[in-house]
């Protein structure tokens, strides 16, 4: 059996936590999520619609607020009690913070930031990134179940979740308000002005095709023409042509939208990994063999300043 943990924030569902659903129900056995905070039953509901055999609701006041020290307590009891093959969460700041702990409380190791899990023989093999994402390793978890992993953001298709509909069951917490040593603070985020783009279903992003920033409207009218977010590359974000938070890669974010449509981009593998998930990926670059088309779904071999005023226009119409 397969323990997803769920993560929820303002009353929904973090999307990343579809994505290690729909990651779960691929491995080809029962899957459980465990919910935990207060007053989380719409949430737990939500959760319900997926194909999976049951939705724990671990619910106690100590949990109201997110804390590692009350997550841990809660869920460590969960997997005692559930004795899963494999705890499963999305890799979020979240996630990071208490999986590590949950872990080492539950006397396993964890496989952290995979970007894929698959069945090998009796076991389970993860792959994640390794050397800035440049290589990847397979990872075979030793030791007895439950194995521990997190999923990196984008790795897996958050609309490739079955649906179904599944029992809601409700898990006493074993714990105490004095297990809960640490204090509850506002969710973190990267600054005031940051964009999630994970959660974005279209993207147009812009590299070093764009020559300058002067040049960066054009892009601009290309994604408001489009409904989609702005984009880019490392070198565009190192350089101030966009804030680092609209920075995708393995040193940015990391997305699966509908539509992402790279232009200028060359293809490094620095970047192809925050965006391979994306379900169609259009590129337009005026190198005919640049990596880019090799992941492209479709490819335009141009100056992007003649095509993306096409593009324009037509969206237009």
């Amino acid at each position: 059996m397969v323990l997803v943990i769920a993560e929820h924030n303002a009353g929904q569902v973090h999307r990343s936590t579809w994505e290690a659903i729909a990651a779960a129900q691929a491995l080809d056995q029962p899957v459980t999520v465990v919910l935990a905070g207060q007053g989380v039953g719409p949430i737990a509901a939500t959760l319900a619609e997926a194909q999976v055999a049951q939705v724990l609701m671990v619910e106690h006041e100590a949990l109201a607020n997110y804390t590692a020290d009350g997550y841990v307590a809660a869920l460590a009891d969960v997997v005692a009690t559930t004795a899963p093959a494999l705890v499963l969460a999305a890799h979020t700041y979240q996630a990071r913070d208490f999986m590590p702990k949950l872990a080492t409380r539950c006397g396993r190791g964890l496989v952290s930031d995979c970007v894929a899990i698959r069945r090998e023989g009796s076991g389970l093999r993860f792959t994640r990134p390794v050397f800035q994402a440049r290589l990847q390793a397979d990872v075979d978890a030793a030791g007895p179940a439950p194995h521990f992993a997190t999923l990196q953001a984008g790795a897996v298709r958050a609309d490739a979740v079955q649906k179904g509909s599944a029992p809601v069951v409700a898990h006493a917490a074993t714990l105490e308000a004095a297990a809960v040593r640490q204090r509850p603070e506002a969710p973190f985020q990267e600054s005031k002005q940051a964009v999630d783009l994970t959660a974005a279903e279209r993207i147009v992003s812009v590299g070093r095709g764009i020559k300058g920033p002067e040049h960066l409207d054009l892009v601009k009218q290309l994604a408001e023409a489009l409904g989609a977010e702005l984009a880019a590359s490392r070198p565009i974000c190192d350089n101030g042509w966009l804030p680092m938070d609209r920075q995708i890669g393995s040193s940015g974010q990391t997305v699966a939208p509908k539509l992402y449509l790279a232009l200028g981009i060359s293809g490094a593998i620095q970047h192809v990994v925050g965006m391979k998930g994306a379900r169609t990926i259009v590129a337009v670059n005026k190198d005919p063999e640049a990596p880019i088309f090799e992941l492209a779904d479709y490819g335009i071999a141009g100056d992007l300043f003649e095509i993306v005023p096409a593009l324009i226009a037509e969206l237009k119409k």
